[in-house]
C-alpha cells in the first residue's frame, strides 16, 4: 500500500485505492458538508451526520427546505446549498444524501468552492459526476456510507489522534 502524505496540503491521486482515499478523507476533511441532512432523527441522514459530529467532525446542514424555515440540525444553521454554505464555512468534503441524479449539480458546487473530496453514500453513484469530480481534483468515494467505513478504520487504529472515543452507534 502505498503510504499517505502526512501533509493535510497533499491529498493522494484520485487514482488511489478505495482504502486510501477514505483514510485520507477521514484524517484531513475536517468540515463535511451533509446534503440532504434532515432534522428527523429517524432518517440516515441524521444518523450519520450525528455520529459524525460526536467524533469530533464539524457537520454543516444542506438542506433547502429547513433552510428556508430558519431551522437548525444538530445544533447547525442549515443552507439551502453547497455554494452558500460555502460562503460562510469552510468546506472539506461534501457528503451527499441525494438520488444518484440529483448527483451532478451537487458536484459542480462542491468543485465551485474548492472542496478536497465528495462522498456518495449507500445506494448513490453517478458515474460522469464522479470522473468530473476527480479530473477537478477532488478525491470520491460512491455507494459507501461514511459512518461505517469510518467506523472500520477507527477499529483498526487508522485514524490520526483527536478521534472521539466514545460514539453513538
Amino acid at each position: 500500500m502505498t503510504a499517505i502524505p502526512a501533509a493535510a496540503d497533499n491529498p493522494p491521486a484520485p487514482a488511489l485505492a478505495l482504502a486510501q482515499r477514505r483514510l485520507f478523507m477521514f484524517n484531513h476533511c475536517r468540515t463535511i458538508a451533509v446534503v440532504g441532512l434532515s432534522p428527523k432523527p429517524h432518517r440516515a441522514s441524521f444518523d450519520v451526520a450525528r455520529y459524525m459530529q460526536a467524533a469530533g467532525y464539524r457537520i454543516i446542514a444542506v438542506n433547502p427546505v429547513v433552510a428556508a424555515a430558519g431551522e437548525q440540525v444538530l445544533g447547525e444553521k442549515a443552507y439551502a446549498s453547497v455554494l452558500e454554505a460555502a460562503r460562510h464555512e469552510k468546506i472539506d468534503l461534501v457528503n451527499c444524501f441525494r438520488r444518484s441524479e440529483d448527483i451532478p449539480p451537487i458536484v459542480d458546487e462542491a468543485i465551485a468552492i474548492g472542496a478536497r473530496a465528495v462522498w456518495l453514500q449507500l445506494g448513490v453513484s453517478n458515474p460522469a459526476a464522479a470522473a468530473k469530480a476527480q479530473a477537478a481534483g477532488l478525491l470520491v468515494v460512491q455507494d459507501h456510507c461514511l459512518k461505517i467505513e469510518h467506523r472500520v478504520l477507527l477499529s483498526r487504529g487508522l485514524l490520526l489522534p483527536g478521534v472521539a472515543s466514545s460514539l453513538p452507534d
